[in-house]
């Protein structure tokens, strides 16, 4: 049984702005967890725990949360990449720590124990199969045997086996990366003379590659059973399907949540409050009067005054709001690097902003980190960090 993992991490993930403005992509958080933690969840559920973790963008982010690993059952070492050139030179950063047999994986996507149970031996790939292929890697297979990785194929309706980015390696593949920075590229290079075979993923499979993602699997990863109700529920709350409630937390009168829902600890939630399935609160979030919340992602420290109407959004820690905010739901083209896309959304709210009462987000805004904005003010497209809008 192979008995350690290489966790890519050190990436940016550039077109999740804002959010990965301050921190990398691994640590956006769904169901109040960093994607990372569900990666290392997994590994450890399947008894790996010798973890190496490749750090590069905002590494201090990793470091500080998840240390020596102690606290989440893992021994967890540390490789550098000071320069993001690619996933087969991340890999190269920690040759010197590498054992003989070893899983590959990237950080920035929820896996489950279920998609690593069936790794069992060195040189297999995991795949999935999808829908749609286009934005994965497509894996071509003969009789089990991979014969070709090819990146985010276009008009390629032959297969629908998408790359999950999980390998089983042995050390000889330092021997084969040479100059090479993509994993691809090294292994459509080994598939010449060496078996790699294909299995296929029964288990959870994730990516975020846009922010409206962080929705898409914020919602599958609150999928759970039962309820556990650690803080104080007052009089008149009702409280209908799975709901996660952490300790110190206090649900004032006549509010009602309806799970899956997560609420973390030392949160103040209501009275008359509406809480929908799908919704993932932080720690020590303030959420006022009348609001209404459904399908969103509230991170940690977040003050949200009385009569605000929130859907389908997701909003970075430390954000204060101001009352009556309206936060559209709705069909929208978001820009994003240089591809524009058409989602049903609502709207996406940097660390650390200041947004004033009476304020409408329209459908697919991307709101900047530290940014303000004045009462009675209509937002929408893609405002920078740091900015005023008065």
């Amino acid at each position: 049984m192979i008995r350690q993992a290489v966790i890519l991490a050190a990436g940016e993930g550039q077109r999740l702005q804002p959010f990965t403005g301050t921190k990398p992509k691994v640590m956006i958080e769904v169901a109040n967890s960093p994607i990372l933690e569900w990666v290392v969840g997994a590994l450890r559920d399947v008894g790996i725990r010798d973890i190496i973790i490749v750090v590069g963008y905002k590494s201090e982010r990793v470091l500080d949360y998840f240390g020596d690993g102690t606290d989440f059952g893992v021994n967890i070492r540390y490789a550098v990449q000071k320069q993001q050139l690619g996933t087969a030179h991340a890999l190269r950063q920690a040759e010197d720590i590498v054992l003989d047999e070893f899983i590959l994986l990237s950080g920035d996507n929820i896996i489950d124990g279920e998609t690593l149970a069936s790794v069992e031996e060195p040189w297999s790939l995991v795949y999935k199969r999808v829908d749609e292929i286009s934005k994965y890697g497509a894996v071509q297979l003969d009789d089990g045997r991979v014969v070709k990785i090819t990146e985010k194929p276009v008009g390629d309706d032959t297969t629908h086996f998408a790359n999950t980015g999980i390998y089983a390696l042995e050390r000889e593949i330092f021997d084969r990366i040479g100059d090479e920075t993509s994993m691809v590229a090294v292994l459509n290079l080994l598939t010449r003379d060496l078996d790699l075979r294909g299995v296929e993923s029964r288990g959870l499979w994730m990516d975020v590659v846009y922010p409206w993602d962080i929705l898409r699997v914020n919602s599958q990863a609150i999928q759970f059973s039962g309820r556990t109700v650690a803080g104080r529920v007052e009089a008149g709350t009702r409280i209908i399907g799975d709901v996660q409630i952490g300790a110190n937390t206090v649900i004032r009168g006549n509010t009602y949540i309806r799970g899956p829902v997560i609420i973390g600890k030392g949160c103040e939630i209501g009275p008359n409050a509406v809480i929908m399935p799908s919704t993932s609160i932080g720690d020590n979030v303030m959420i006022g009067s009348h609001a209404y919340i459904t399908n969103s992602v509230i991170n940690g420290g977040v003050r949200i005054a009385p009569g605000s109407f929130i859907e389908r959004t997701v909003i970075s820690r430390g954000c204060v709001i101001g009352a009556r905010f309206t936060a559209e739901s709705g069909t929208a083209e978001v820009k994003v690097g240089r591809e524009y896309h058409c989602v049903e959304t609502g709207i996406f709210i940097g660390e650390d902003c200041r947004i004033g009462a009476n304020v409408t987000g329209m459908p697919g805004t991307i709101l900047g980190n530290r940014s303000s904005v004045g009462s009675m003010k209509e937002v929408q497209g893609i405002i920078p960090d740091r900015s005023n809008v008065l």
